[in-house]
């Protein structure tokens, strides 16, 4: 996660560089239940109105998280599916508070009346997460759900107005990037929180949509509206955060972005985003779904490294015979294509390796993602390119309930 504000920030404000500042542990992004209300277009997890067996109980997500504590994990993010639907969620997540997890919850928003609302409120959750796909119709039209977005821009409001911190999450593609602007301003005037802009990746019902991903030309125009708009909350002293994920590329353009506004804050910045060291997949960022097994991230379902069911979350974590894990601590790591003599690697970390497996069978090719210039990465001469193809297998629908 590239947090965008706070680099802008540091540019109005610069604090010291903290080198080698490693959390004591990753966060972990808990998919606690596969079931969901919605059957959402780009969904990495194919959740859908149906009962996933085997999922972890009670018990087993306690021990889990007994574990997790002890390994120094600092953040659990509560997830599904649509985490709501799991009858024992507030129970998780009051144990969760108790042994001071700073504990998120990612939601749809459409389950959350008044009743819940409260429910989330005097549970303690220190950060509420809700998707927006656009404004009215075209947010329905990706949920797959008629009022889904009235229920959505209900709860954030219910949430807000009761000192809840909350958020907007969006997924860009071509067909919903026109939306931003609209969302941008929806966020000012209701003062939400944060607001994150995830580009898509190629997992999942994402993979299946991948050809609607949104061009290199509009991820470069909407990245300029939020860094712009996040540059005049911050000079203004808003409180509105903007986070951007999935693709560390926005770093680079950040950086270049700032040369043409504080040209004597560059070095300063660039000290601070090589710090950060960008892609965090199998490093700082972790995955538990909800049968118990472990991924690099969300985004790496289809390969699991072990189960909490069978071995801690701690040794499958620590265990680096798997060359996928082996590969994504490797610094630097050992990727192909233009990633392999661009001059900002050591900012991106080689962005998103998923997008590259998904469309090359490499997980070490380069991400066809990054929307930069050959000239804006030092390279020179012209260079070929991977490019996005459609996808050509089965599209994964809505199953029924059963």
């Amino acid at each position: 996660m590239f947090r965008l504000t706070h680099y802008l920030k540091e540019a109005l404000v610069p604090t010291p560089v903290l080198r080698d500042r490693r959390p004591s542990g990753p966060v972990v992004i808990w998919n606690l239940i596969r079931r969901c209300n919605l059957a959402c277009k780009h969904c990495y997890s194919i959740s859908g109105d149906f009962v996933s067996p085997g999922e972890l109980t009670t018990a087993e997500a306690f021990s889990v998280m007994d574990d997790l504590k002890s390994f120094g994990v600092p953040v659990l993010i509560l997830s599904g599916g649509e985490p709501l639907m799991r009858p024992d969620i507030f129970e998780v997540s009051a144990r969760a508070k108790a042994m001071r997890f700073f504990v998120g919850l990612s939601t749809n928003g459409t389950l959350i009346d008044d009743v819940c609302a409260d429910r989330i409120r005097d549970a303690g959750f220190d950060y509420v997460g809700i998707s927006l796909d656009g404004i009215g119709e075209t947010h329905d039209r990706f949920r797959r759900k008629a009022g889904a977005y009235e229920g959505a821009l209900q709860a954030l409001r219910s949430l807000r107005d009761r000192d809840v911190k909350v958020g907007v999450r969006f997924t860009m593609t071509e067909d919903n990037v026109a939306e931003l602007p609209a969302l941008l301003d929806l966020v000012e005037e209701e003062n939400f929180t944060k607001f994150y802009l995830s580009h898509l990746v190629y997992a999942g019902r994402g993979n299946t949509y991948r050809g609607d991903d949104a061009t290199w030309d509009a991820t470069r125009q909407a990245m300029d509206l939020v860094i712009g708009r996040a540059w005049d909350w911050a000079k203004a002293g808003r409180s509105i955060e903007i986070v951007t994920g999935n693709n560390d590329a926005d770093a680079v353009y950040f950086l270049q972005w700032m040369e043409q506004r504080a040209p004597e804050r560059i070095e300063h910045l660039r000290d601070l985003l090589m710090a950060w060291g960008g892609n965090s997949s199998g490093v700082n960022i972790a995955n538990i779904d909800n049968l118990g097994n472990v991924h690099p991230d969300t985004m790496w379902w289809h390969h699991t490294l072990g189960n909490v069911k069978e071995r801690p979350f701690s040794q499958i974590w620590s265990d680096l015979s798997d060359p996928i894990m082996a590969g994504l601590r490797a610094r630097p790591r050992a990727i192909g294509g233009r990633c392999a003599t661009c001059d900002y690697r050591d900012i991106c970390g080689g962005n998103t390796r998923v997008r590259a497996m998904r469309i090359t069978g490499d997980p070490w090719a380069e991400d066809p993602g990054c929307y930069l210039s050959d000239a804006e990465i030092g390279l020179s001469g012209p260079q070929a390119r991977v490019t996005v193809t459609p996808y050509r297998g089965l599209r994964h629908e809505p199953r029924a309930a059963g």
